[in-house]
């Protein structure tokens, strides 16, 4: 499938209820680049003008020191990564985690350079494929939940409203310091990229009366194991959170898993991978366990490219 360009909608909050049913507060306003991030914009908007090849040699520069010098969560990064591939000897272990580390600096560089990127240049980054099942749901009337995990470049889908006639959403958890927040509120919403606080996202979706896509990065630890369900994911007990499967039941709507390999450097692949169309009809834990399943088809097609640094399975 193509997509033609569009001119992003300009991000906003609106008093009271608006036709799509948002809610003040409900959907993150972003104001214009130069007058918000704090400190930080400008340096970052400044350095992304570089060529890429330059902003490759500095994430080369940057996996050594985080590698080799300081190691960053090394420990947990070989622990996650043997636990969950047990029958790989150390070898395999160590080249998987190598590859994490240059492909992590890698998509630190590419982020840095989707802050002034050209977006004909950001939309050839990323094949798509199977995304006429998201789209024909949507005319039909449905919201279509689209799940995935930590694997490739995960900020590159923030070209997704230009393939899409409505709204584009993504649950967003506010980052801790605030500048770096900023810069990625500005980063993600870019191209026409709507976030919503975790917190408003129920509010939001149910409220919601234009059929529209909503993005759930759906493979983190949960800050608490109650009300959780506990999976078989890459050989281990794993507590899942279950609120992308109750918003889908509750509202019937489709469910599909972005399947997101990189493909070489800087290019990516996205393939829309369908979980249910009738959530309603789906057992408890079905479409979970559909989406961990299509998730470790993902991380086991292209170990190195999912978030091993993430501690996973500390609860």
């Amino acid at each position: 499938m193509t997509y033609t360009a569009a001119h992003p909608p300009t991000l906003h909050v609106t008093a009271g209820h608006d036709r799509g049913g948002e809610k003040a507060g409900d959907v993150l306003s972003v104001r214009p680049p130069m007058l918000s991030g704090g400190g930080l914009y400008v340096p970052v908007y400044l350095l992304s003008l570089l060529p890429m090849s330059f902003l490759y040699g500095l994430s080369g520069l940057m996996y050594l020191f985080i590698f080799h010098l300081f190691a960053y969560r090394k420990t947990v990064v070989i622990q996650n990564i043997s636990r969950s591939f047990p029958e790989k000897q150390y070898g395999e272990v160590e080249s998987i985690m190598k590859t994490f580390y240059r492909t992590f600096c890698d998509n630190l560089m590419e982020i840095v350079k989707s802050v002034s990127i050209p977006e004909p240049l950001q939309k050839a980054k990323v094949e798509l494929t199977g995304f006429e099942l998201a789209t024909n749901q949507i005319k039909q009337g449905k919201h279509v939940i689209a799940s995935m995990g930590h694997c490739g470049n995960w900020e590159i889908l923030n070209i997704l409203p230009f393939l899409f006639d409505t709204g584009v959403y993504a649950a967003y958890k506010p980052l801790s310091v605030k500048c770096v927040d900023r810069l990625f509120l500005k980063i993600r919403s870019r191209f026409g990229l709507k976030l919503i606080p975790n917190k408003s996202v129920a509010r939001h979706f149910m409220s919601n009366r234009n059929p529209s896509l909503y993005l759930f990065l759906a493979d983190q630890c949960p800050a608490t194991v109650n009300n959780t369900y506990r999976l078989d994911f890459l050989h281990q007990k794993t507590s899942v959170f279950p609120g992308v499967e109750k918003l889908a039941r509750k509202a019937n709507a489709c469910v599909v898993y972005l399947h997101t390999v990189r493909i070489s450097r800087g290019r990516y692949r996205v393939e829309c991978r369908e979980i249910t169309t009738d959530s309603q009809s789906t057992a408890e834990t079905e479409i979970t366990r559909r989406y961990i399943r299509l998730l470790e088809q993902n991380i086991r097609e292209n170990p190195g490219g999912w978030l091993w640094s993430h501690k996973r399975w500390k609860r």
